[in-house]
């Protein structure tokens, strides 16, 4: 009984962990925004790019190779390759913040998908995360067994579906709401967000190889 006990313990910590790490703004929320405004599911494709990433480095940390991503020069090299893209990203979609009416124009050049996956990768405190918190989560769950891992894989998945879910359902149906000036605003935040993450994860790995 103690032991059931500490199973749902475990998973009520974990979904609210999950939860607090989804819900705070970063790259893949402003993908969610940004598709969510032209496809009330993107939110579920978002969700299944974040799953492609997030997935495997789940398995990653159940074989102890979490340290990999601790590594300076593996650092490095997403920090290269992943701010690049975010700045590319941001980018975008400042410039594309006033083409309200434009229905053909794509403010983020992926689809949802790949918007999904690739704001995930590059997002920085994504790594720092599962480099942490969510590595300590995946190694309590290993204590109850491998089913457990499975489930709470599931957990922690199904709480960023629900989110991206829930943004782009409520963008999408709130848009006729927005006036031009308050969608280049949400657009313009969104753009800043890609950039602001994507100068950090530049600057970030080089100025501690520097250190």
């Amino acid at each position: 009984m103690q032991e059931f006990s500490n199973i749902w313990l475990f998973f009520a910590s974990a979904i609210f962990i999950s939860l607090t790490g989804v819900m705070t703004p970063g790259p893949v929320f402003a993908a969610a925004v940004a598709k969510g405004y032209k496809d009330e599911k993107a939110g579920i494709k978002i969700a299944l790019g974040h799953g492609i990433v997030e997935f495997p480095l789940m398995a990653l940390i159940v074989i102890s190779l979490d340290y990999i991503f601790e590594n300076d020069l593996v650092k490095l090299g997403i920090g290269l390759v992943g701010g690049t893209l975010l700045l590319f990203l941001g980018v975008s979609m400042i410039k594309s913040r006033k083409l309200v009416a434009d229905s053909d124009h794509e403010y983020i050049p992926y689809d949802s998908i790949t918007a999904g996956a690739v704001t995930t990768f590059t997002n920085p405190y994504f790594l720092l995360w599962w480099a942490t918190v969510g590595a300590v989560l995946v190694l309590n769950a290993q204590y109850f067994g491998p089913i457990i891992v499975v489930v709470f894989a599931i957990v922690h998945w199904s709480c960023d579906l629900a989110w991206y879910t829930f943004t782009s359902v409520v963008v999408f149906r709130t848009k006729h709401l927005w006036t031009p000036l308050i969608h280049e605003m949400i657009f313009g935040a969104c753009g800043v967000i890609m950039i602001a993450f994507g100068v950090y994860f530049l600057v970030g790995p080089a100025a501690e190889l520097l250190n």
